[in-house]
């Protein structure tokens, strides 16, 4: 008889984001004139820049003819757009060899793929409130999870506690939900708190394009010592919308070893047994990105959401309303209105605004109370849901 691993049974029956998809629906169905604006999902609405639909055409033209034809290729991703991502990280100071970057199909799959390589009885240390899939994947492992308070009092950028040990650490900056960036100062204690307990650092750097301080930190590997213990994600959905075309990149330096293995090499062993890389085609468009009319056609959706953001929080300002993030992040998070629970605040909003966002509450304990806006939608959604917002809680104290 099969037997089912029972480690599904201890995560939410519902992922947070269906959850809100089917309040919506419920709603639209007993408001079918409602104008809904959605600024919960972190979807991107800009088209593909020209210069990527260029390269992906060139992609297809390629597979046309028999002397440029691509069968199978490296499962860890062309040397082409890996040497692109190597001369993208020289310009933040960071070397590396190009065989220590792997392409895949998205941080997000990456990110639970990489616990394939780690023991299951490490613990795992996440900040709360936190991206759910970290949490999810781990307990489908049936790893113990340990959390770390994130509120207003650390600006939800909870620091190394030395009482705790933890083997696996999850850090995102920009954060995913909260906005929220760590300084050189703050991560270089993750790095020593990671380097002296032989712990591993599993950074999730896919909103580092929206950081415009050149002070803040947006790799890991800026930190010293941090190939040692790091190991970093980042994805080209949000950098240049790549989230319908999916692709994403993950690094695992030579120098980072536990147990006397090089993690590096186990990561490819794992790669080329269960993964088939990402179609050529797709590179060819995300290399396309690095070149100098790529970055600069990229820098301007980037702006466009960042101008969005700021839409938001100039209303929340007005207002008088707490939050974080929007600077150098596509996400705000703030206090609810009038002291309102987080799904009591999503269904008020949804029925006095018809505007969708995101509970804290589905990011953990810590973010009851708290609320999640995104800049992803088109400027005119924006200014028209914030107008909205504006004009149901202006008189909220």
């Amino acid at each position: 008889m099969a037997h089912i691993n029972s480690n599904y049974l201890n995560i939410k029956e519902s992922y947070l984001f269906s959850e809100v998809a089917k309040r919506t629906a419920k709603f639209k169905e007993s408001h079918p004139d409602a104008d809904i604006i959605r600024l919960g999902i972190g979807d991107v609405t800009r088209p593909l820049a020209p210069t990527v639909i260029e390269a992906l055409h060139s992609g297809v033209d390629d597979m046309a003819k028999a002397e440029s034809f691509k069968g199978y290729g490296p499962e860890q991703g062309y040397d082409f757009i890996k040497n692109s991502l190597k001369e993208y990280y020289a310009e933040k100071g960071v070397e590396l060899d190009k065989d220590e970057i792997f392409i895949s199909d998205g941080a997000k799959s990456d990110l639970g793929n990489i616990l394939d390589i780690f023991s299951k009885d490490n613990v795992v240390l996440v900040p709360d409130p936190v991206y759910p899939v970290y949490v999810d994947t781990n307990t489908m492992d049936g790893r113990e999870i340990v959390y770390l308070k994130a509120d207003e009092s650390n600006s939800f950028l909870p620091l190394p506690d030395k009482s705790i040990k933890a083997d696996l650490i999850y850090i995102c900056s920009p954060n995913n939900p909260t906005g929220a960036c760590y300084n050189r100062e703050q991560l270089t204690k993750w790095v020593n708190y990671a380097n002296e307990n032989n712990s591993v650092i599993l950074f999730d750097a896919a909103y580092e394009c929206f950081v415009s301080d050149d002070s803040l930190p947006r790799s890991i590997y800026e930190i010293e010592g941090a190939k040692t213990c790091a190991i970093e994600f980042c994805s080209f959905s949000k950098t240049a919308g790549f989230t319908g075309t999916r692709c994403g990149y993950t690094v695992v330096p030579f120098a980072l070893e536990r147990d006397g293995y090089k993690l590096n090499k186990f990561w490819l062993r794992r790669q080329t047994t269960k993964f088939n890389g990402v179609c050529y085609i797709v590179q060819k468009g995300a290399a396309s990105v690095f070149t100098d009319e790529g970055k600069k056609q990229i820098r301007e959706n980037i702006n466009y959401y960042k101008e969005n953001a700021k839409i938001i929080t100039d209303t929340l300002d007005r207002l008088g309303i707490w939050y974080c993030g929007g600077k150098h992040s596509p996400y705000i998070w703030f206090r609810c209105p009038g002291n309102m629970g987080s799904w009591e605040f999503f269904d008020a909003l949804l029925e006095k605004a018809n505007v969708v966002g995101t509970p804290g509450e589905g990011f953990g304990e810590n973010g009851k109370g708290y609320f999640r806006l995104t800049s992803f939608s088109t400027k005119e959604n924006t200014t028209e849901a914030m107008r909205r917002f504006e004009k149901a809680f202006g008189n909220n104290d």
